[in-house]
């Protein structure tokens, strides 16, 4: 009972029906949601000046004598409750009626089920009240906007959940309102006085929006029917943004978007939270960085406005919050039609990679992921590498207890009928003393590649297959992944086999043959912080099949030390975005 009454209170927050739409005043909404074996109800019940909302999510097979019985109780506790007199608190008498099309009262022994399955419209009456009782209808069950909104930066709903509805058929509406008046008091949400400033998933808040709460309403729609209007309001105003952030700058090379034979790629590290947002890095690793810019609220801002200013084809990101990913990433790109996966880290991690694509160019072919911890002794493509090393204890037992994941994204380029993709993403460990460890995931990532290029190959033979792989491998130009994934080996001669002498590698020389080049080459910095900085990250791409056409300018030295270090108030991570225009080979 404890759950049930959890599960009701989670509802009734989640779904606040508009109070100020006519269209939703006369409904009384009854939803299946068949993952939980409910039924939900919800209508509006005005009482003297005021407008209540009520909700019951109730069983399937529970008769109506029930239902009404539980509606009714519930009316009159609040019906009582406003009575403003003691003298008035006198038990009402609930009259609640279940109407057919014939006027005719429905059996009180159909189940809340059955309802779903009459002909003809329906009638709920409630005391003075009469509502069309509405089936399944577009319906918004969660959805709630930013902690942090900032002007010049877009803000969209979050945590955007829908029944029934077509997102792309839903209307959003956005309304700006003062929440103080001239004295200076806290003015009440309902109260506000709001004005219409913007439609669309997104809205951008202006200069003259700052200082102001922002209030979204959604209608959701489907092909058949409309759904009641909810809505949303901001528990924080609208606050004045940092100016203008370099990556801005880097949007004036990627403000058209590609076509034909070109696409754009971005691989991005984006700062996972749950690395961001402790004492240690606000006060250790990044003392410099004021904490409110730290916060994933006022991040993701940033993270958002750059990434769609990008114009991308294809993202990989890196250090992806499972929450961000699923109640920010996913509903902002959908809105752009860019579709996209999340790879989880292996353990409890609850961070990892994304990578999403403009579904109007590219079609997903399938897609595969691997821990590696767990591939190196399962995989036949990895066996050569775990027979080197599978007797060295101390080397297996760090490399085992890792974590990380690599993704592989199979894509079919809609222009291109005869191109497909596999755009590999990972991001490898790091640690000082780990060279050893990076190059054996980083041989194992390539050897894991090779095989699914020719399981493809055999799968789509009539395709041409071409790679790219982008990661954070934490791994400078001088070491040997980068020797590896462009010259085509990894000597057992190598430094990086003996970066912790207990734990190194003898014997283990890396072959691989796809011929791979980085796309934005070694610039100087994709990584800037206080204590390190240096180039990390990369675009490998196959290159006798892609060529590079374009490679988007790395922020200034100026303005990376412009606030001394990454991240900052413009920087929302610690990494620099590589971004790079590609085209296919004729």
């Amino acid at each position: 009972m404890i759950r049930f009454f959890h599960r009701a209170r989670q509802f009734s927050t989640a779904s606040t029906i508009s109070k100020t739409k006519t269209m939703n005043l006369n409904k009384c909404y009854f939803r299946y949601v068949q993952e939980e074996e409910k039924v939900n109800i919800s209508f509006l019940f005005k009482i003297k000046e005021s407008v209540r909302q009520f909700n019951f999510s109730r069983l399937p097979e529970e008769n109506l004598q029930t239902l009404l019985a539980r509606i009714g109780t519930n009316i009159k506790k609040v019906v009582n409750k406003n009575k403003k007199k003691k003298t008035d608190s006198v038990d009402i008498d609930v009259n609640i009626k279940f109407m057919d099309k014939d006027n005719a009262p429905l059996p009180e022994h159909y189940t809340c089920m059955e309802l779903f399955k009459i002909n003809g419209p329906l009638r709920l009456e409630i005391l003075e009240n009469t509502y069309e009782a509405v089936f399944n209808a577009p319906w918004v069950t969660s959805i709630s906007l930013p902690q942090s909104i900032l002007s010049g930066f877009p803000v969209y709903p979050e945590y955007f959940r829908t029944q029934y509805a077509n997102i792309n058929m839903c209307a959003f509406n956005w309304y700006r309102g003062l929440s103080v008046n001239e004295k200076g008091n806290a003015i009440v949400d309902m109260h506000i006085n709001w004005k219409l400033c913007g439609n669309g998933f997104t809205y951008t808040p202006a200069s003259d929006d700052i200082g102001m709460k922002l209030k979204l309403e959604c209608i959701p729609v489907n092909e058949i029917t409309v759904g009641p209007a909810v809505e949303t309001v901001s528990k924080n105003v609208v606050e004045a943004g940092p100016g203008l952030c370099p990556f801005e700058t880097r949007h004036m090379f990627t403000s058209n978007k590609l076509n034909c034979n070109s696409f754009r790629c971005v691989s991005y590290n984006i700062l996972a939270d749950l690395y961001c947002d402790s004492d240690y890095t606000r006060t250790v690793l990044h003392p410099y960085c004021p904490p409110y810019a730290l916060h994933i609220d006022y991040r993701k801002q940033l993270i958002m406005k750059e990434l769609h200013g990008y114009n991308a084809d294809i993202l990989c990101l890196q250090e992806v919050d499972s929450k961000i990913f699923t109640h920010c990433l996913v509903p902002f790109f959908q809105s752009s039609g860019i579709e996209g996966s999340f790879y989880k880290k292996g353990k409890e991690v609850a961070e990892g990679l994304a990578c999403f694509y403009r579904s109007d160019r590219f079609r997903l072919l399938g897609e595969e992921t691997i821990i590696l911890s767990k591939a190196i002794q399962t995989k036949k493509c990895l066996e050569p590498i775990w027979n080197s090393i599978q007797n060295n204890k101390p080397l297996t037992d760090r490399l085992l207890d890792r974590s990380t994941i690599a993704s592989a994204t199979f894509l079919s380029s809609i222009e291109n009928p005869n191109e497909v993709l596999i755009v590999g993403n990972t991001h490898l460990y790091f640690h000082p003393d780990a060279d050893h460890i990076r190059l054996v995931q980083g041989g194992m990532f390539i050897y894991w590649i090779m095989d699914v290029k020719s399981n493809l190959m055999e799968q789509f033979p009539d395709k041409r297959i071409s790679v790219i792989l982008c990661g954070d491998y934490n791994s400078v130009p001088s070491c040997g992944i980068y020797q590896l994934f462009t010259t085509g080996v990894a000597s057992d001669t190598l430094a990086d086999w003996r970066s912790n002498e207990n734990e190194a590698v003898s014997n283990l020389s890396l072959k691989q043959s796809v011929p791979l080049e980085s796309a934005c080459g070694t610039p100087q910095y994709t990584n800037f912080t206080a204590e390190f900085a240096d180039c990390l990250d990369y675009i490998f791409y196959e290159k006798t099949n892609l060529e590079v056409e374009q490679v988007i300018p790395f922020p200034s030295i100026e303005e990376l030390k412009a606030n001394i270090a990454l991240p900052s108030v413009v920087f929302p991570s610690d990494h620099i975005a590589l971004v790079a225009d590609l085209h296919f080979v004729k």
